[in-house]
């Protein structure tokens, strides 16, 4: 375990949370780490504490990799609650002073109780734009901007504060954005949703469109018209989770898992199965073959309704 007095300034913290270690295999998202931090700050702000038993955390945490971990992988909220104690900071004790691993049943049993490592936790309540700045470093490296709120929502953390600019200008700066990506992609696709034909404007600027990336951008997902739809903001929301998808011959999928009985989830949802994408126009691909199967496989939450 890395020495936690040795990086007391807030870089050396930041440095420890943008680099902790994580499973990875083939693009393949393993999030249990960055979400039991981001459980951790929500609790240091509503408690003033991240101190949790396990019993306490499993509930929430199961939750959170349910909602937001990659579909149809078995998880438990034991595997980050012992092994993030590896990234020197967290740590986890029990009254007997016994270790009791990663096993669930021991870490109930012996009363394991985990929370950020003093000096880091010292560290943000003296200075909350440092929690502010480990909070965006953690959602946009692990995940797409559409589902940062409903994570933030989920964990209690409210990070519309004075320091969340300079907080995602930070967060940001090892790899920018390409500030052209929006209307390239909106431009590609005449400015109509890929999905429903969406296509409203006010006055001669499009709204209600944004540029979606199959491949997380956060997982090396290039700003490319390949790795990209123009979508409306209801079926963007639905892509980064996982409710639709595109199926082979770029038509679109959408999840078994998904139930809506109104109208409305008739249209907007369960009436798009096959349903062929909008094509970009002349002189763009389509989504890559290779960006698709990403999506599927790490976002896309299988099995996919069959169709009538």
């Amino acid at each position: 375990m890395r020495n936690l007095a040795a990086v007391p300034a807030p870089e050396g913290w930041l440095e420890r949370v943008a680099s902790i270690r994580q499973w990875t295999r083939n693009g393949e998202r393993a999030p249990h780490k960055p979400l039991l931090l981001l459980y951790a700050l929500g609790r240091l702000q509503r408690h003033g504490t991240t101190e949790v038993t396990y019993v306490d955390a499993e509930p929430a945490v199961a939750h959170l990799l349910q909602d937001f971990g990659p579909p149809g992988r078995k998880s438990t909220p034991a595997y980050p609650f012992h092994h993030l104690q590896s990234d020197g900071l967290w740590s986890v004790t029990t009254a007997t002073g016994d270790s009791p691993g990663s096993s669930p049943t021991q870490l109930r049993e012996l009363g394991a109780i985990g929370r950020l490592a003093p000096n880091f936790e010292a560290a943000m309540r003296a200075d909350p734009a440092l929690l502010v700045l480990a909070a965006h470093s953690l959602l946009d490296a692990n995940f797409p901007e559409s589902l940062h709120a409903d994570i933030c929502a989920q964990v209690g953390l409210d990070l519309q504060a004075v320091e969340a600019q300079a907080a995602r200008r930070r967060a940001s700066s090892l790899r920018r954005r390409d500030p052209a990506f929006r209307e390239l992609v909106l431009m590609a696709y005449e400015y109509r949703c890929a999905m429903c034909g969406y296509d409203g404007r006010l006055g001669t600027e499009a709204v209600g469109l944004d540029a979606a990336h199959v491949r997380w951008w956060a997982f090396e997902g290039p700003d490319t018209v390949d790795n990209a739809l123009c979508l409306c903001s209801m079926h963007h929301k639905l892509l980064d989770r996982g409710v639709v998808g595109i199926d082979r011959g770029n038509t679109v999928a959408v999840s078994a898992r998904f139930v809506g009985r109104g109208r409305a989830a008739e249209v907007l949802v369960l009436e798009m199965l096959g349903r062929a994408l909008y094509e970009p126009q002349r002189g763009h691909d389509p989504p890559a073959p290779a960006h698709v199967e990403w999506h599927h496989a790490q976002v896309f939450s299988g099995p996919a309704r069959m169709p009538a």
